[in-house]
């Protein structure tokens, strides 16, 4: 008889953690509203909304990885991540080369820059879901002056650590100083987490609350200006 309560209560384990992994776990979902046009066809046969669901689920197991978020306690409180291809040009002033841009926890790819685009639009627009899928995921330093061309330069290191940066980036070196963002503060960033590894993973920790260049100081005991001449003299620069 014990034995079998044993088995009785094991199972209900076993249903309960169950059930708390379902509550825990983040949706993913993919919409196309473009449907018709040149971009929305091209999303749909060189991309699809099934491929693009996988690629956030991946997009963002890869980023915890890097940012080593091992527990949920260590992530934003995410339940659901959304893509969303539209066509920004019609009534949108500007829009029609920009790429992407996330709010909260969706994202919006632009038709337009699907259709027109030269070269491997899956590949493309893989690297551009890992970027926007790190807006997500990272912390903001809480809204801080300064923080907004780390951030975008953290986004554009993912996707460089994932395989996916495209070959008009600039080459590593190459820049005019560590803050510009995107592509030349993520190999500034790269050149930093190989001094360190993991520096870019505690930098995001610290952005939780806050941003400073202080912290560059506390992680690798050097200013960022004296990180970034040192940068530029391994690349000859």
């Amino acid at each position: 008889m014990a034995y079998h309560y044993e088995m009785l209560f094991f199972l209900y384990y076993l249903i309960g953690l169950s059930a708390l992994q379902g509550l825990n776990a983040v949706e993913y979902q993919a919409f196309n509203y473009a449907s018709g046009t040149t971009g929305g066809t091209r999303f749909d046969t060189q991309i699809g909304v099934e491929y693009s669901r996988e690629k956030l689920k991946s997009a963002s197991e890869f980023i915890w990885q890097t940012f080593r978020q091992t527990s949920e306690t260590e992530r934003k409180s995410v339940q659901s991540v959304s893509l969303f291809v539209e066509t920004m040009a019609d009534g949108m002033n500007g829009w029609h080369g920009v790429p992407a841009y996330a709010v909260n926890n969706e994202i919006h790819v632009n038709a337009t820059y699907i259709e027109v685009y030269k070269g491997d639009v899956n590949r493309e627009i893989t690297g551009i879901l890992y970027h926007e899928v790190t807006h997500v995921w990272q912390w903001d330093g809480n809204g801080q002056p300064g923080a907004g061309v780390l951030i975008e330069g953290v986004a554009d290191f993912i996707r460089l650590k994932a395989g996916y940066a495209p070959s008009h980036w600039v080459k590593p070196g190459e820049g005019n100083s560590w803050d510009q963002g995107y592509d030349v503060t993520a190999h500034f960033l790269d050149y930093c987490d190989g001094l360190k590894n993991g520096f870019v993973a505690e930098l995001n920790a610290k952005m939780k609350t806050a941003y400073s260049a202080q912290f560059f100081v506390e992680l690798l005991g050097k200013t960022v200006d004296q990180l970034w001449a040192d940068y530029k003299a391994k690349y000859g620069n």
